[in-house]
């Protein structure tokens, strides 16, 4: 089974920063493009970043100069580093991946890390 499993989420004041960290487990061949979305309450998900395997990357222009994506391929995790947080990066973010395993070329979701920035 391939499951995606995110972490590092919290609480953070404006202006601060998190690191995002997405893994993927089970039976995996290759990762192709990784990425992360964000989903804010009664808002539909949208596009945060994307890396495809040879790093490059495709942000979001509402994140653009805070917001780093980068990937480790031998230990199969994407990671988002977020700075100068705002109140509305606020959602929850999730991690997204097209894995080929022994279940064939599929698009995982992860479950998702709440962020929020209050103060």
């Amino acid at each position: 089974q391939v499951q995606l499993v995110e972490s590092g989420g919290g609480l953070v004041q404006p202006g601060g920063s998190l690191r995002l960290s997405c893994a993927a487990s089970g039976s995996i061949f290759n990762i192709g493009a990784m990425g992360w979305y964000r989903q804010a309450p009664g808002e539909q998900r949208e596009f945060v970043a994307t890396i495809t395997r040879r790093s490059s990357t495709n942000y979001a222009d509402s994140v653009k100069g805070r917001f780093t994506i980068s990937r480790d391929n031998a230990k199969n995790t994407v990671y988002l580093q977020m700075n100068s947080l705002k109140p509305e990066d606020t959602a929850v973010y999730y991690c997204n991946a097209r894995i080929n395993s022994d279940y064939g070329d599929v698009n995982y979701w992860g479950q998702g890390t709440q962020v929020t920035v209050s103060s």
